[in-house]
């Protein structure tokens, strides 16, 4: 992305709005799937930097953070590419490898995650099929994933916001339907529970991004450059945001309460947009990952709208 800011300076790790892009599916790439964990200051428009690494190579997975720890659920990894339960985490304050957390309660890729403080839900994905089950972790416990609950329709690729009490799936494909989704599901945090509907996007897609503030998620992308956006507070369906600066599937996300940053994604190269959730209109560029980020979709950010 032409004209963007010079790169972060090393002496600026640790900003208080701290963003992890972990893993990617680089094209050409002898090696497979990319380790490499990238970090981003949220708050200023700039590169990716180096952070560390996954212990394993990994695409199409998710992730969610609290203020101390990003999480990531691996989807495809090196050893298993159509599907895995690997979950890793890294402390957001020490640079570094990450460390094993636990497994997902079953191998699947093209899921959803997000999370509130304490507590982080994953939801949907794909095996042989688009699957309903919402896992569940606690952040701060390295552990296997528990039963949370169920979506409202079986599905792949959604995107997922928050704030501090309730999680929000959006979007995804149900090969039991046959077709694409606008189905916006709602599910609490505090309670194992099965989904409710919220409302509807504003169109049919799949393998788009979540970015939320304390009151409003942000879903972007998608076999479109579409942005919408709901007030969580309120059940209803979707408007119209604006536009990322090029239509994408698989691109990352993140959020402090302020700006939402889309990093990656096909079609998209290196490309990292940012958007102000407060207000509406298009994404403009942030600055650039340290490759294509092709399927970056394991992102953790500390300072997101489920944290209060």
């Amino acid at each position: 992305s032409a004209g963007h800011p010079a790169a972060q300076n090393e002496a600026d790790f640790a900003p208080a709005a701290i963003g992890l892009i972990a893993g990617a599916n680089v094209s050409g790439n002898a090696a497979g799937y990319q380790t490499t964990i990238q970090y981003i200051n949220i708050a200023s428009a700039g590169n990716a930097i180096m952070f560390g690494d996954l212990n394993e190579g990994c695409r199409n997975g998710s992730g969610l953070g609290s203020a101390t720890r990003g999480v990531f659920a691996l989807g495809g990894t090196d050893s298993d590419e159509s599907a895995d339960n690997t979950i890793e985490f890294s402390v957001f304050a020490t640079k570094g490898k990450s460390t094993d957390f636990g497994d997902l309660t079953a191998n699947r890729f093209q899921h959803g995650a997000t999370s509130n403080a304490t507590i982080g839900l994953f939801g949907g994905g794909w095996v042989s099929g688009s699957v309903d089950n919402i896992d569940k972790i606690t952040i701060a416990s390295a552990g296997n994933a528990t039963d949370h609950g169920d979506l409202t329709v079986a599905r792949r690729g959604p995107a997922a916001v928050s704030n501090t009490t309730t999680a929000f799936f959006g979007g995804g494909y149900s090969s039991q339907l046959g077709a694409l989704s606008n189905v916006i599901d709602s599910v609490a945090f505090a309670s194992s529970a099965n989904a409710t509907d919220f409302g509807d996007l504003t169109a049919t897609r799949q393998l788009l991004a979540g970015a939320s503030s304390s009151t409003r998620g942000v879903f972007a992308g998608g076999q479109a450059n579409t942005i919408d956006y709901i007030t969580m507070a309120s059940a209803g369906n979707a408007t119209d945001f604006g536009d990322l600066t090029a239509s994408r599937t698989y691109a990352g996300s993140l959020s402090d309460k302020t700006s939402g940053v889309f990093p990656g994604g096909i079609s998209s190269n290196t490309t990292i947009d940012v958007i102000t959730i407060a207000s509406t209109g298009n994404a403009t560029d942030f600055g650039d990952l340290l490759y294509a980020g092709q399927e970056a979709t394991q992102c953790a950010s500390n300072s997101h709208g489920g944290i209060s």
